[in-house]
This record gives C-alpha cells, sequence and structure tokens, in this order.
C-alpha cells in the first residue's frame, strides 16, 4: 500500500473556474484538507475490515447449517412437533376449547381461544336459562372456562362459542342420575297442552300426563306450582322428558311413619287449623295440636307461606287424610307461641323422644296381654275372638315371664 505522502503526492484537483475571464488556479495542500484525507482512508479501512468479518461470519455460518444444522440448537424437532400439537387449533363445530374472557359488552362476551382470531358467545349461548347480560352468569372478564363451537360468522371468519350446550348435556347427565337413583325432585310448571302440564327439571322441560298427576286439580290450577316428581322416562336423543307426580306422592306417603318430622309449607288457614303441605300432599295442623297453650287465632302463630316443622300423628292412606302436630314437639308448653325458632330446632330430638314413649307404651301393652293369655288361659285369636289357650299357641320352649317389664299405671 502506497505511504500516505505518496497517495497526497498523487492527488490532481481540477481547475475552478466562476468565468470565462477567471485565471486558473493552481492548489496548493494545507493542513486541513491534509487531515480529511487521513480520516477519510481511515473509514474506508475499517468499513473494509467489518465487512471482511461479516464475510467470515457468514461462511461459517453456511458451512454449519450445510454439515451440522442441529449443531448447539436447544429447539429440536422433536420439540417443534410437540409444539404444532399443541398449539394446533381445531375450528370444527362441536369441539370443546379453553378460552379467557377479556370483555363484555350488552350482546356477549368476546373469548380468546388462541385461535386466529377471538371468538364471540352471545347471552343466549351463556347459559342454559334465560338472563339478559352474560353478568348475571357469572361471566366477567379474566374468567377462564370450556366453551364449545356452535357457529361461525361468515362475514368475518369469527367463531361463535357457547356455554349453553355444554350446561346442556350436563342437566340431562344429571336427569340420567336422579331417574338411576329414584330420587323425588321438585318442578315447577310453565304449560299445559290437552294432555298434561310442562315442568321445568334441572333446567330442562319434561312433561307429566295428567294420568300421573294425583291431584284433581286443572291445569290452570297448576301452572306456576311446584310439584313433586318422579322421572319416568329420560331420553336425550329423542328430547324426551316424561314425570310422574303420582309415584312420587306414593313414595312420600310411604315414608310418612307416625312420630316422623318433615318440613312443610303453610297453603292455607282456617279457623279449625291450617293446611300444610309437605312434599306434594296436604296434610292439617289443628288449633288443638298447635300449642299445649290455647291458640285463639291461628294468625297469630302462622301465615300462609310460612315454612316449619311438624310430626305425623296419623296417616290414612285410604282417604289421604294426614294429621299434623308441633304440640308434641314443645320442649316446654307454649314454646311454638313464644319461641317458633327453638321448637324447629329441637323437633328432631323431641320426635325421638315421643317415639320412645310410643314404644315403650306398646310394650307394655304386649306384656299386659301375654299376662293375661297365661293368667287367664284365654287366647286372642287371629279374628279377635277371645278362646282356650292351646297348647300349640305356646312357644315350644314356653313363657319367660322375667323378661316382661311390670305394667306401670299411665
Amino acid at each position: 500500500m502506497a505511504s500516505l505522502a505518496q497517495q497526497f503526492a498523487g492527488l490532481r484537483c481540477p481547475p475552478l473556474s466562476s468565468s470565462p475571464l477567471s485565471k486558473p488556479l493552481s492548489w496548493k495542500p494545507t493542513k486541513t484538507s491534509f487531515s480529511f484525507i487521513v480520516s477519510a482512508v481511515a473509514i474506508s479501512n475499517a468499513q473494509t475490515r467489518e465487512r471482511q468479518k461479516l464475510k467470515e461470519l457468514f461462511e461459517d455460518a453456511y458451512e454449519r447449517c450445510r454439515t451440522a444444522p442441529m449443531e448447539g440448537v436447544a429447539f429440536t424437532v422433536e420439540d417443534f412437533h410437540a409444539a404444532l400439537d399443541k398449539y394446533d387449533f381445531d375450528s370444527e363445530i362441536g369441539t370443546k376449547v379453553k378460552g379467557t374472557v377479556f370483555c363484555t359488552d350488552a350482546n356477549g362476551a368476546v373469548v380468546d381461544i388462541t385461535a386466529k382470531s377471538s371468538a364471540y358467545l352471545p347471552v343466549r349461548e351463556a347459559c342454559i336459562y334465560p338472563i339478559k347480560h352474560v353478568e348475571e352468569a357469572g361471566i366477567y372478564p379474566g374468567l377462564r372456562e370450556e366453551f364449545v363451537i356452535v357457529d361461525e360468522n361468515e362475514a368475518d371468519d369469527s367463531l361463535i362459542v357457547s356455554l349453553r350446550s355444554i350446561q346442556y348435556d350436563l342437566a340431562w347427565e344429571r336427569c340420567r342420575q336422579l331417574q338411576a337413583e329414584d330420587v323425588i325432585v321438585k318442578g315447577k310448571v310453565v304449560g299445559a297442552n290437552k294432555g298434561g302440564v310442562v315442568a321445568v327439571v334441572e333446567a330442562l322441560r319434561g312433561f307429566v300426563p295428567f294420568s300421573q298427576i294425583s291431584s284433581k286439580a286443572t291445569a290452570e290450577d297448576l301452572l306456576g306450582k311446584e310439584l313433586p316428581l318422579k322421572f319416568m322416562e329420560v331420553d336425550e336423543e329423542q328430547s324426551r322428558l316424561i314425570l310422574s307426580n303420582r309415584k312420587a306422592v306414593a313414595d312420600s306417603q310411604a315414608q310418612l311413619g307416625i312420630g316422623s318430622v318433615v318440613t312443610g309449607t303453610v297453603q292455607s288457614l282456617k279457623p279449625y287449623g291450617a293446611f300444610i303441605d309437605i312434599g306434594g300432599i296436604n296434610g292439617l295442623l289443628h288449633v288443638s295440636q298447635i300449642s299445649h297453650d290455647r291458640v285463639s287465632d291461628i294468625g297469630t302463630v302462622l301465615q300462609p307461606g310460612d315454612t316449619l316443622k311438624v310430626m305425623i300423628l296419623s296417616h290414612d292412606r285410604e282417604r289421604g287424610r294426614v294429621s299434623l302436630s308441633t304440640k308434641k314437639l314443645e320442649p316446654s308448653p307454649g314454646d311454638m307461641i313464644r319461641n317458633p325458632k327453638l321448637v324447629f330446632e329441637k323437633a328432631d330430638e323431641m320426635a325421638q323422644t315421643f317415639r320412645q314413649r310410643i314404644a315403650q307404651a306398646e310394650a307394655m301393652a304386649r306384656a299386659d296381654m301375654l299376662r293375661f293369655q297365661t293368667e287367664s288361659g284365654l287366647t286372642l285369636s287371629s279374628e279377635g275372638i277371645l278362646g282356650p289357650l292351646s297348647q300349640s299357641d305356646l312357644p315350644a320352649e314356653g313363657l319367660d315371664l322375667a323378661d316382661i317389664p311390670p305394667a306401670v299405671d299411665a
């Protein structure tokens, strides 16, 4: 490379002329011009070295890619395929996807489902129950939930998702479970036709034929009321949900043992007592069975719509009559008037005591009958007729009166 002096000596400056009259001017180097030339040469040398360095880096990278493309790379081909599987998105209708709500509006909610565009949840698809705003169904920004794709908006290729469809499937599954367990459920009557009434159970509309309604009430009388029901048919594929009020009432009546405590609702008041709905059956709480203290006005103790605990005194299944009592549940006489809350809290305990007294009385009655038969030599036949005690009427090992408690005066 030539020295700076040699480069300087070889420089030529073109003549400067501003007009035809001007004379050619000779150029003489100065200190300033010399510094400019040195800087230019230095910059040029630095750029050349940088370019050479970059060229060597590219050549080295090319060689590594050609001979060992995966050397020193942490992200393997297997990792790449796993990432594809993880983030691969299926937009088929009916596909369930996880999504996060990031904003709501008057018509629904925008949901991020990690697709190429966000999805939309309309109000009608937000809940199995009718709502006016998604917030009524507990949907708010930040909520992460499982949605199902139900449609596609062709205008912008966005997806429509639903929570209602998932809840609908769960409701049918719940009804199948309740049918298998043979339990009694409550259903609200919301419609009627010539064949029966329509009742809502687990947010599904079921049909109750008139032949399966225990009372003689008309469809108009039943509208808006809750009925105890049992499942007769649960068929999701055919959308058939058939219910029976008659079976539910029959099972409820079978469970009404004397001395059992049930929860009921006051339906109406009469001068002689209150009619109480106990699971679809109307029972009478006579005024004399409200409290040990005298009740002159039932309205001062009970009101229609009140919920209370009552004890079964008697149950005439043929006539469908049930007699009830709160008097037997009073820890102290008059508590039903002064402190009904205490009566309901102690109801099960007081009923247990009552049942024990009944069992003791029955045991003493049986003991008295055995003593009478032994001492008199008479026996009571299955027809209720007294006659001589035969040897066949006695147990083979004879009677052991030691285990029979003595009779006590009531």
